[in-house]
């Protein structure tokens, strides 16, 4: 099943169930008013949501026209936003960035940052900086959303818990990372509000899309219309899923409704942008700043300015939308 939620004036939004063309929608508003009450009653929500969902593909209901620009985040808010770093190919390539120490890269477990989780922007919400210059970066990830997970689960318990799946935009302003890093106590002025697909799938519905706590499918991202990065968020990702929220689980338990992000999806090779339309590329522009000094001695492309768009979606081997497109402009705060 695909879930999406509708503005309706709340904070929370209204539920609905997206067709798998992700072209219509049926109200869920009978079965949970939003996608937190629908996970915290998952057991009796989800059989009957699937059941709908059911009926929608089969054209046993028709459904409405689904729009994304009517679209919030799936889970507006939630109690807690905790991303990994599970690709060490994008943790090697950011190495030389300012601000960032060998001794924070590690090999053994994942590093993990909490973010800001009281305000997500909607899949089409533009990306507001208060300020030019900040060099504004996109960062293209894969999230799950889990149930609750005890304090030092095993692999299995994280596993089970995982309920949905979709990706994400964890924007960062690059002129911010290092002065957040050297004081001590991580990101934070550096990292935004994040934007998220505007439909989340259950795991079921990916079918061998999803083995080995892994997403397999290629996330792709265009600014302004030009291709800059393809990679498959299943190849080359050090620490799955379950690595994931186990390592974020060591010291706490885990709410309903906790999103964990894979960190910046990231394959290996040693292209520059452009990319051919083949190409593999990058899921944020630092790391193909870094690759182009590594090859030409200084880097061109340039950060993303007011004005610019970005388009992020993970595609099937049909290149069709799986959770459909994070679509957004960078904007300047205005006053």
């Amino acid at each position: 099943m695909r879930l999406a939620t509708l503005r309706n004036g709340r904070p929370d939004g209204h539920l609905v169930i997206v067709s798998k063309d992700l072209s219509r929608f049926a109200s869920a508003g009978r079965i949970a008013s939003n996608l937190q009450d629908a996970l915290d009653e998952w057991d009796r929500c989800a059989p009957i949501l699937r059941a709908v969902s059911d009926q929608l593909d089969n054209g046993e209901i028709a459904g409405m026209p689904f729009n994304p620009r009517e679209a919030l985040a799936p889970l507006p808010r939630a109690f807690q936003w905790i991303d990994g770093a599970g690709y060490m190919v994008h943790l090697d390539r950011v190495r030389s960035l300012k601000g960032s120490k060998d001794a924070e890269l590690q090999n053994d477990r994942p590093l993990l940052y909490q973010g800001g989780s009281d305000s997500f922007l909607a899949p089409t919400a533009p990306i507001v900086v208060p300020e030019d210059g900040l060099a504004v970066d996109y960062e293209a990830e894969v999230v799950v959303v889990i149930s609750r997970v005890p304090m030092r689960p095993t692999r299995e318990q994280a596993s089970a818990a995982i309920r949905l799946v979709g990706i994400c935009n964890d924007v960062s302003l690059r002129r911010l990372v290092a002065g957040d890093l050297q004081e001590g106590f991580g990101f934070f002025h550096a990292k935004p509000a994040t934007s998220f697909s505007p439909v989340f799938v259950s795991t079921d519905e990916l079918g061998e899309a999803w083995r080995d706590n892994r997403l397999h499918l290629k996330v792709r991202t265009h600014v302004n219309a030009s291709l800059y990065g393809q990679p498959d968020a299943g190849t080359d990702m050090r620490f799955d899923f379950a690595d994931l929220i186990v390592a974020a689980a060591q010291t706490r338990e885990l709410g309903t409704g906790t999103i964990i992000g894979s960190g910046t999806v990231a394959n290996a090779h040693d292209d520059i942008l452009p990319i051919r339309h083949d190409g593999i590329g990058f899921s944020c522009i630092a790391e193909a700043r870094t690759a182009e000094k590594a090859r030409i001695g200084k880097a061109r492309t340039p950060f993303l300015a007011i004005g610019d768009t970005v388009r992020i979606e993970a595609v099937d081997a049909d290149n069709r939308s799986v959770f459909g497109a994070i679509d957004q402009t960078v904007e300047l705060l205005s006053r």
